[in-house]
């Protein structure tokens, strides 16, 4: 007879370790045993507790498309040492709720032991272990017994834990406490009916936008929705920082571009700094790459003035960069048409000159112009070199449509001269555009001025 009764001595201590902490509201009629300290995050047991979790969380079956991958909590720490320390044994949130946020409640795993025969992982196992009795489809543990251990483990929206283990005294005997803080808590009912804790489906293919990365573990099992590390997907050269806030590389001194990719020693000593295209955007009266040589404005070249601006046809032909170093070295801008008479009278001059061989000589390759127009792929926009958004635009029927490959903007002889983006490589004419000294403009009295090349027209 001795020998049968110990298997049931030692079910019914397995039956209490498991069921103990679920026969309601309890308390252990005893005092803590010694102080504890709370559990930290970056401690080796906090890093024990929280990878447990994590994984046991990429283990559901069946598979969960949104469970969220659990991050440690120093306030759901200090909460779990406060409820340890009161030797607490019920699963109940009574009412508490995390410190800074809107009312969302704190859920709570419990767990007594009448020995230390149990690590804290070995409690947190047998609570993923409930599992095996739960059925997903029902939304219910079988057999009339309890999986809030299990539910509230495996809650997807639960996303941030705090742990801690209290050892108490009732007399002569010894009881170790595990808490669980999960933030925000789990457990919902509907009706006294508990949800599912998840969503099933492919791993990571129900997260949310905030939570678009999916992390798993070394060997790939499973998957949890995390923060993504870089949700700008791009990485900065040069040892420049990635500001996550804005996507935009902060690059160290003697670098610029997008990425960081350019090296940069431009200094501008008459000008304005484009950090974007490592070059200098002079003032009027300067010009050289660095915007430090005095220059005397050539009044005599102007084209075409039109209210109180020069314009400037070049005769040789360059990339749309190599275009715009000349005209500042002219002390000028690649033109900005920023209204529909500009563009209708510089559209009308490149016509004329279409009628002698200047636009159509073979050496060009081909009959456009570049203007001071290019697509930033920072902005998602198209901006003037000045960084001024355009607010007048004149580009061809269907155009633009080449962003991302054609970024810079010329007229087009085909089209009438109206705007096309096209590659910056291409080699074009191009039009400056200068600013004319006050005493030149009065001179133009705010007329337009057309010097014509070549034969009159027959007109």
């Amino acid at each position: 007879m001795g020998g049968d009764r110990i298997p049931w001595v030692k079910l019914w201590a397995l039956i209490w370790a498991v069921m103990g902490p679920c026969f309601g509201d309890r308390w252990l009629p005893v005092e803590k045993l010694s102080p504890s300290t709370p559990i930290h995050r970056g401690s080796k047991e906090s890093f024990s507790l929280l990878l447990l979790h994590n994984r046991l969380r990429s283990k559901v079956d069946p598979p969960a498309a949104n469970m969220q991958k659990m991050e440690w909590s120093e306030k759901l720490a200090q909460l779990a040492h406060e409820r340890a320390a009161s030797c607490l044994m019920d699963n109940s949130s009574n009412g508490q709720h995390l410190a800074g946020t809107q009312n969302q409640h704190v859920g709570w795993n419990i767990h007594v032991l009448l020995d230390r025969s149990m690590s804290f992982e070995d409690v947190i196992n047998l609570w993923f272990k409930e599992g095996q009795l739960y059925n997903y489809h029902m939304a219910q543990c079988s057999e009339n017994i309890t999986c809030s251990h299990y539910t509230q483990l495996v809650w997807a929206t639960s996303s941030r834990l705090g742990c801690e283990k209290q050892t108490c005294t009732d007399g002569q005997e010894k009881k170790e406490l595990f808490v669980c803080a999960y933030f925000p808590g789990g457990n919902w009912d509907i009706n006294g009916k508990t949800i599912v804790p998840y969503k099933k489906g492919a791993w990571c293919s129900l997260c949310t936008s905030g939570r678009a990365g999916c992390f798993k573990s070394w060997d790939h099992i499973g998957g949890l929705c995390e923060v993504p590390k870089n949700p700008c997907r791009m990485s900065c050269g040069n040892y420049g920082q990635l500001n996550v806030s804005t996507c935009r590389c902060d690059c160290l001194p003697g670098y610029t571009g997008r990425y960081c990719q350019v090296k940069c020693s431009v200094q501008c000593l008459h000008g304005k700094f484009k950090e974007d295209e490592c070059s200098c955007l002079c003032d009027v009266g300067y010009g050289g790459a660095e915007c430090g040589i005095k220059v005397a404005f050539p009044f005599h070249t102007c084209d075409v003035q039109i209210d109180g601006d020069c314009f400037m046809v070049s005769s040789e032909a360059d990339t749309y960069y190599g275009a715009k170093i000349k005209c500042q070295e002219r002390v000028g801008v690649l033109a900005q048409i920023k209204t529909q008479k500009v563009q209708d009278i510089l559209a009308f001059y490149l016509g004329r000159l279409e009628t002698t061989n200047e636009v159509t000589d073979p050496d060009f390759e081909t009959r456009n112009f570049w203007i001071g127009l290019t697509y930033k792929m920072s902005k998602d926009s198209f901006r003037w070199d000045t960084g001024d958004h355009p607010s007048f635009t004149s580009f061809a029927f269907g155009q633009p449509d080449n962003q991302g490959f054609g970024n810079c903007v010329e007229m087009q002889a085909s089209s009438a001269f109206n705007w096309n983006d096209q590659r910056c490589k291409t080699h074009n004419r191009y039009i400056c555009q200068f600013e004319l000294h006050p005493a030149a403009a009065d001179v133009a009295n705010k007329t337009v001025s057309i010097i014509t090349h070549g034969p009159p027209s027959k007109n």
